[in-house]
């Protein structure tokens, strides 16, 4: 094997180049509006449909979530489990050590004279430091881009960008975090998973039989 990074993004086209023109978006938006503005256009728009939904889908970014995933597909596939693990666990690193170098306050903190103001959703436990980056939008991107790449339908690549918007989209419902913590999540996510699966998928061992049949399929 001899992958580089065209290689991988080519695999992912799709996917890669609709996430470019969504980042160019919100460039736009950060460019054109302040924290504040961005973030209360959204908290202010609200409704109870919404708010029973919203936990669940900020949950498929959660580590728990693609580790129990990892565990299903390595019943089928040891390559698609172990890349979709190391992926989630390599960009969750790199995510947690900028978050505590960074450790900035989520929006419960930074508005803490304007809570009166703010919705939040019951049931939904709101911390109040390490904001940047969103690491569940780390792990919604990451886990769409390694989905997408290893996909044999690369149109997957569109849904799975919408899913990971929508976690990220949840982030901000739930008052757990800026635009900025998302933007920067899905950022890290998908650059991060670029490279760790430039080195990685270029190991032989698997690419091998044994690699790529589960535990249901032993001989």
């Amino acid at each position: 094997m001899n992958k580089g990074i065209h290689d991988v993004l080519q695999q992912i086209k799709l996917f890669f180049i609709l996430y470019l023109i969504l980042l160019a978006a919100c460039l736009v938006v950060k460019f054109l509006f302040s924290r504040p503005d961005i973030f209360f256009a959204v908290n202010s728009r609200h409704s109870d449909w919404a708010d029973s939904i919203e936990p669940y889908l900020t949950d498929l970014g959660n580590g728990w979530t693609i580790i129990i995933i990892s565990c299903i597909v390595a019943l089928f596939n040891y390559r698609v489990a172990f890349l979709l693990a190391t992926t989630y666990g390599v960009t969750s690193i790199v995510a947690q050590v900028i978050k505590h170098l960074v450790n900035a306050p989520r929006p419960k903190l930074f508005f803490n004279k304007q809570l009166s103001h703010i919705h939040f959703v019951k049931g939904v436990y709101i911390d109040t430091i390490g904001s940047f980056p969103s690491g569940h939008t780390v792990t919604a991107f990451s886990t769409a881009l390694v989905v997408t790449y290893l996909c044999k339908n690369k149109y997957w690549g569109a849904p799975l960008l919408i899913v990971a918007i929508l976690v990220g989209f949840s982030r901000m419902y739930l008052s757990e975090h800026f635009f900025e913590d998302v933007v920067g999540g899905s950022v890290i996510g998908v650059i991060i998973s670029v490279i760790w699966l430039t080195w990685i998928d270029n190991k032989k061992f698997l690419h091998t039989p044994v690699w790529n049949r589960g535990l249901l399929k032993q001989h």
